[in-house]
């Protein structure tokens, strides 16, 4: 579809031929959308997309070839400078494992912190500066993996120096120099993503007044941003990013927000379409850390999936190494609740219920039984309450110091739930709390999780909109040190009964 580039359209200017400045059918996109994910899915199955396309699909970038090609050069080059071609006699196989690993470390230490997610064309961050820690991590993984692997070879009657002969002062220019050319690859691939798309067509979208001063930031200081459209009323948003063929929406109107979330968001955030919001005076009060700036205003980017797939499977990464280190306290405690539970409650020791889990998908969680096996025997299911009759007296401690909940542990480890996320729900109340809570699916974006950061703060009866509010802040601001703190805050939250 062409368009006129000589300045922005107005929706209303476009015609109804072209889209429908009425309120756009939100079942008829939802429609759509489960219509394009199933062709796409077709598609993967019967290798119809371009080899490129699936390679992307399944987290393989070209970037990423190019990153790993920059360090295997460094570390090589370094060699060169350092030792020319008398290089320290450990053999060609051990310097192919030794620069293969530290490649891979390094190049993991990136993919686990975002480097390799899709990034909106207007206002990413600075590459080099998000690329140093993760190479100083990695650095300093591969430094403490080399005495680990070294000390382990000479207890095994090895006689080496390094398992891997990657001296420091080698692995140090790679965490300095490594980076740079990462942000060097990310120049490159930006430049050649616009030579082939051509520039980024932006939709204006606010009041005229705001429309007005957002027009001339970006005219004025946006280089190689091209306005395509401008819309005054939040329910021409979604056509007129159809109509214009656009690829990045500027909020600059930030209460019209409240009128695109969440419907609106999610179905552009399906089309690879980038939406920002301006951030105002009043969005300064929250607290943001994470400001972009286009044309010289401040936005923030607005993501319905708020952790990336990179940093999920990290999760799920630190989830097990959690759990490894865990692993004698929770047997311990597993075998003491089991025979207990034995004793006083009898047979069926276990009580297998329905959750919603990841993705809004449902999977069996497993506890330890607490009531009698008649709790919900009319086939009604019925919400526990504090001083519920069904539980078994001998039983009540037990829940409350959460032992019962224990055996989901089995959960945790075939991936359907989380050491940390949001509490799975019976799926018969989480149909009400999406009618009434809005965005309540974004809680599924993740595993649920045996504690959550709501668990550590809320009570039992805390309503659950309130409980929303603390898995979306979680979800915001994941990291394995606060995964941590949110694991050893519930053990002395169980220990003083404030549940």
């Amino acid at each position: 579809m062409s368009h006129d580039t000589s300045g922005p359209q107005r929706v209303d200017d476009l015609g109804t031929s072209d889209v429908d400045t009425g309120e756009l059918d939100l079942a008829e996109l939802e429609a759509a959308r489960r219509e394009q994910i199933d062709a796409v899915e077709r598609a993967l199955i019967t290798g119809e997309l371009p080899l490129l396309t699936r390679l992307n699909r399944r987290g393989l970038r070209l970037v990423q070839l190019a990153d790993m090609g920059w360090l295997m050069a460094v570390m090589v080059g370094t060699m060169l400078v350092r030792f020319g071609g008398q290089w320290p006699h450990y053999g060609k196989d051990t310097y192919a494992v030794s620069f293969v690993v530290t490649m891979l470390v390094f190049t993991g230490a990136f993919y686990f912190a975002g480097l390799y997610e899709r990034d909106p064309r207007l206002g990413s961050p600075p590459v080099l500066p998000r690329a140093l820690p993760p190479a100083l991590g990695a650095a300093g993984l591969m430094a403490l993996l080399n005495l680990i692997v070294t000390g382990a070879a000479r207890e095994f009657g090895y006689t080496t120096n390094r398992a891997f002969p990657m001296p420091v002062p080698h692995l140090v220019v790679l965490m300095l120099v490594g980076p740079v050319g990462v942000a060097a690859n990310r120049w490159i691939a930006k430049k050649l993503r616009t030579r082939n798309a051509g520039p980024p067509r932006l939709l204006l979208v606010g009041r005229p007044e705001d429309l007005e001063v957002a027009r001339g930031h970006v005219e004025e200081a946006a280089r190689g941003v091209q306005i395509a459209g401008e819309a005054d009323a939040p329910d021409e948003v979604l056509g007129a990013v159809h109509a214009l063929e656009i690829t990045d929406v500027l909020i600059v109107t930030s209460e019209w927000l409240d009128d695109l979330y969440p419907e609106a968001i999610d179905v552009l955030e399906f089309a690879n379409v980038s939406v920002l919001q301006r951030v105002s005076a009043k969005e300064t009060m929250f607290g943001l850390e994470r400001v972009r700036e286009v044309g010289g205003m401040p936005f923030v980017l607005l993501r319905p999936q708020t952790i990336a797939t990179s940093r999920a499977n990290f999760k799920r990464f630190t989830d097990l190494v959690y759990l490894l280190m865990l692993s004698p306290f929770v047997l311990a405690a597993l075998g003491f609740a089991a025979v207990y539970q034995l004793v006083v409650a009898g047979r069926p020791l276990l009580f297998w219920q329905t959750r919603v889990g990841e993705g809004g998908s449902t999977f069996q969680m497993v506890k330890f039984r607490t009531m009698d096996v008649r709790a919900e025997e009319d086939g009604n299911p019925q919400l526990a309450t504090h001083d519920d009759p069904r539980i078994i007296p001998a039983c009540r401690w037990v829940r409350a110091t959460r032992l019962d909940e224990l055996p989901q542990v089995w959960n945790v480890l075939k991936g359907e739930m989380s050491l940390v996320g949001p509490r799975p729900e019976r799926p018969e109340l989480t149909r009400e709390f999406e009618q009434q809570i809005p965005g309540y699916s974004r809680r599924y974006e993740i595993p649920p999780g045996l504690t959550g950061l709501a668990q550590i703060h809320g009570r039992y009866h805390t309503d659950p909109e309130y409980k929303l509010g603390y898995d979306l802040q979680y979800l915001v601001n994941w990291s394995p040190v606060l995964d941590l703190e949110i694991l050893l805050r519930t053990v002395w939250v169980v220990l003083a009964r404030r549940i």
